[in-house]
């Protein structure tokens, strides 16, 4: 007879339970009166160190955007990409506004409340490389890429684009050397050896590459870009009450031309969703 009440009780402190997990970023967020958001060092024009030794870019400034929103004041981390990409934060930090693309494998770790940007993946190879030309060329050759990213997955053939999972993805190669780098910074140094020196190419993004190629004429692009990516905000899985904020904090970005105008400012595009 007395299972019922026991069960009720039961029952009740679960509930409650399950209530403060799901607004606990929240509730930290404004306790603390701070976000603190995790990103790349150098992912320029994402994230990077400016002339003042600050962090700085479009990454970096919407994590700003969306900090005034909550009225409160930013903090960023800066671990490295594994670190970041490998989730269960435990409350470390709050938010990761960081270009990570979603897919299944970290959907298990990460809800992707709001995509914010997309961008074409490209092949970049040296200025004096007359071998790659498209994708297909890249049979046998050393590739750098950001360790842990959807490039990775693509020359492992086996990237899934969440939210796309219908696109027929092509692989028109085989046998490719996987370099991975913490950053594409190294990649590019070492591609401006010469070609095959140390790499022959490097998979990134078009946004990324594109100051780089106006700048420093040892690189060019090899063919179209290959697929194109949506660009997630990633949060710690489970917490709805956060999910459900940073869609509305992004909706209102969205909706007053904030992400637009950042956009054009840090890619000279509006390339923001």
């Amino acid at each position: 007879m007395k299972f019922k009440p026991l069960l009720a009780l039961g029952l009740t402190i679960l509930a409650a339970s399950t209530h403060a997990f799901a607004g606990a970023t929240l509730d930290r967020i404004e306790q603390k009166k701070e976000l603190v958001g995790v990103l790349m060092e150098s992912y320029p024009p994402f994230s990077f160190l400016n002339d003042q030794n600050q962090l700085d870019g479009f990454d970096v400034d919407v994590a700003k955007a969306v900090a005034d929103k909550l009225g409160v004041k930013l903090r960023l981390e800066t671990p490295s990409w594994d670190v970041i990409a490998a989730g269960r934060w435990s409350g470390r930090y709050d938010i990761c506004i960081c270009s990570m693309t979603p897919s299944k494998a970290r959907a298990e770790v990460f809800d992707f409340p709001v995509k914010y940007y997309a961008s074409p993946a490209v092949i970049v190879v040296n200025a004096k490389d007359d071998r790659i030309h498209a994708a297909k060329d890249l049979s046998g050759k050393k590739v750098g890429l950001t360790s842990a990213s959807s490039y990775e997955s693509y020359l492992n053939k086996n990237l899934v684009i969440e939210g796309a999972e219908d696109t027929q993805l092509q692989y028109p190669f085989d046998d490719v050397q996987i370099a991975p780098y913490d950053t594409d910074n190294v990649a590019f140094q070492d591609l401006g050896l010469g070609a095959g020196v140390r790499l022959d190419a490097i998979l990134t993004n078009l946004v990324t590459a594109q100051p780089r190629l106006n700048q420093d004429k040892r690189f060019k692009l090899a063919g179209a870009p290959l697929y194109s990516e949506p660009n997630s905000v990633a949060i710690e899985k489970g917490d709805a009450q956060w999910d459900a904020k940073v869609r509305e904090v992004f909706a209102q970005l969205k909706q007053d031309g904030t992400l637009s105008k950042l956009s054009q400012k840090w890619i000279g595009a509006d390339i923001s969703q």
